[in-house]
């Protein structure tokens, strides 16, 4: 059962990826002959919450592909999680659609991963819009590099022993509307009836209720070996037309991020839209203006 919400539409189509033997699920909304414009979900999110920008965008004639990042949605859950496995991941995924470069869009988590895969990549990227996925310059630590690493192997060694305890978890049962209040108290800003909509595209029904397919073993800040400020100092290296927008509202699962904090890291001729009375999904509080901006940048 899924539920609708009014601009949401489920992809067209869907298939799967292997990548290294993992099986990534992927999506399509818009026509097989339209251009291709590739969109990543950001952390403990899943492709199902672009229903409503991927539809906009496909009905401005982009033929758009998202993801469900490995242990997100229908991936599949995998032993370790690592940033860079996730970029493994968004390259097969390109591979299985074009050999020619692409636009693509990414919100908080999904737009660093972007960021990262055009520094990497930048044969497979022909533009980069980020969707407040700007961390702040003013979370690094200033520290000799010998206690920067030791700091990460601290930080491995604790993410290695958590995910021995947590390997078996499940996640706790609930009804469509227990799961939504559950997310509600990290997305406030967000439409109930959106988030109603969520848990029928990104949660699994049991004879016992409703459970998000997240994996379980997942926590916040849980894609290391990876710092998200380092795509701050990479930043300015991009080569491709760059877009940024950056909802001012500050809430639980975004960066905190101000203008003042990134302005001066974008490459040239970025273009950039700082947005009042608007949260960390910008995408979802405001859809059909998000979609325009896209739009009219990738003319």
């Amino acid at each position: 059962m899924v539920l609708t919400y009014p601009g949401a539409r489920r992809p067209d189509t869907s298939w799967t990826v292997d990548s290294d033997g993992l099986s990534i699920a992927a999506y399509q909304w818009g026509e097989d002959d339209a251009p291709v414009l590739f969109a990543a979900h950001g952390g403990f999110d899943f492709a199902g919450t672009l229903d409503g920008l991927a539809a906009r965008l496909a009905d401005g004639g982009w033929r758009v592909i998202s993801w469900d990042q490995r242990g997100h949605g229908d991936s599949e859950h995998a032993a370790l999680y690592s940033w860079d496995a996730d970029l493994r991941d968004a390259v097969r995924v390109l591979e299985s659609v074009t050999s020619a470069p692409a636009p693509v869009v990414g919100h908080s988590k999904g737009g660093g991963l972007m960021m990262a895969l055009g520094d990497v990549r930048p044969d497979r990227v022909s533009a980069l819009i980020n969707l407040d996925g700007l961390p702040s310059k003013r979370t690094v630590p200033d520290m000799p590099d010998r206690q920067r690493r030791r700091m990460m192997a601290d930080e491995m060694s604790a993410r290695l022993d958590y995910r021995r305890k947590s390997h078996d978890n499940v996640r706790r049962p609930g009804t469509i509307e227990e799961l939504a209040q559950r997310r509600a108290k990290m997305n406030p800003r967000l439409d109930m009836d959106w988030l109603r909509y969520l848990v029928t595209v990104g949660a699994a029904e049991s004879e016992d209720g409703w459970r998000w397919k997240l994996d379980p073993s997942m926590r916040f800040g849980g894609f290391g070996p990876y710092r998200p400020e380092w795509s701050l100092a990479r930043l300015p290296g991009l080569r491709v037309p760059f877009m940024a927008v950056l909802g001012l509202e500050v809430e639980e699962m975004g960066w905190g991020t101000e203008p003042g904090d990134v302005e001066d890291w974008f490459p040239p001729n970025a273009e950039f839209h700082a947005l009042s009375d608007v949260g960390h999904f910008v995408h979802i509080e405001k859809p059909d203006h998000i979609a325009g901006l896209i739009l009219e940048f990738l003319q």
